[in-house]
């Protein structure tokens, strides 16, 4: 993140310090979530690695998968979707504006968020598991409160997993805090303050369906890298949140609803 992630403290000389001190503050919290994320994934494979087959890592933890419907893979499986529209909407605004600042909390998000999808992934190659359950309706996940594994080492087949989880979806979106495809198709219509103002409004209401999921995992997930990662995200976004709020205030407009 040289460039032109790296310009964003030269370019807020004509706007309230409190702008620049919130854009810090988040631009330091997605920077530690990265970094931690690299060492919650290298931790992770290492506990699967750990004890040469004998169901347990050295220090005692059990290096079993998490089952096909529990949180742990839910929440891989529906964040890297929600994530990946994130970074959809970043890049669209970034062609859509010449503001550097909203560029640069593009750039940042669509990095960061590309990244931690990666890492999602990549734990659910590490277990075995589909990316994809088709007749798994999305955060159902976090309507399973026995972790969905239902004794089966990862089949997870017993009933209570295709209850809708928390924070309902509005019409034509996949998942709470998304954007419609007729949301979409308006970003990248607009321009300038119009694009800068509907990207910021439409990834705080995303940010606030991915805190509440990340949230959903910090407390139901039994993979400790995992919920450290979830909780990172809670973190960085809430800074984000702040940092949002400011500019869209900068720009005489607010968060919608």
């Amino acid at each position: 993140m040289t460039g032109e992630a790296g310009e964003a403290g030269g370019e807020e000389r004509g706007r309230p310090r409190r702008s620049s001190r919130t854009y810090w503050a988040a631009g330091s919290a997605v920077g530690l979530a990265l970094l931690f994320a690299v060492g919650a994934t290298v931790a992770a494979a290492s506990d699967g690695d750990g004890g040469g087959g004998g169901g347990s890592s050295a220090s005692g933890t059990s290096s079993r998968a998490p089952g096909r419907y529990s949180p742990d893979a839910g929440f891989a499986r529906d964040m890297a979707v929600h994530h990946q529209q994130a970074v959809e909407m970043s890049f669209i605004v970034r062609d859509r504006t010449g503001d550097e600042p909203v560029r640069s909390l593009a750039y940042d998000i669509a990095n960061t968020q590309a990244n931690q999808r990666g890492m999602l992934l990549g734990w659910l190659d590490l277990w075995g598991l589909p990316k994809v359950i088709a007749d798994e309706p999305p955060m159902s996940w976090m309507a399973a409160p026995d972790g969905g594994d239902g004794g089966d080492g990862g089949t997870g087949e017993a009933g209570g997993h295709h209850e809708h989880g928390t924070g309902a979806a509005k019409p034509g979106a996949l998942m709470s805090g998304m954007a419609t495809k007729e949301e979409l198709a308006a970003l990248g219509a607009a321009e300038g303050r119009g694009a800068e103002v509907l990207y910021l409004q439409l990834m705080t209401d995303h940010h606030k369906g991915g805190v509440a999921m990340a949230r959903g995992c910090a407390r139901q997930c039994a993979t400790p890298a995992e919920r450290a990662l979830a909780q990172g995200m809670v973190e960085a976004q809430q800074s984000e949140l702040t940092l949002m709020a400011d500019m869209l205030k900068q720009r005489g407009a607010a968060p919608r609803g």
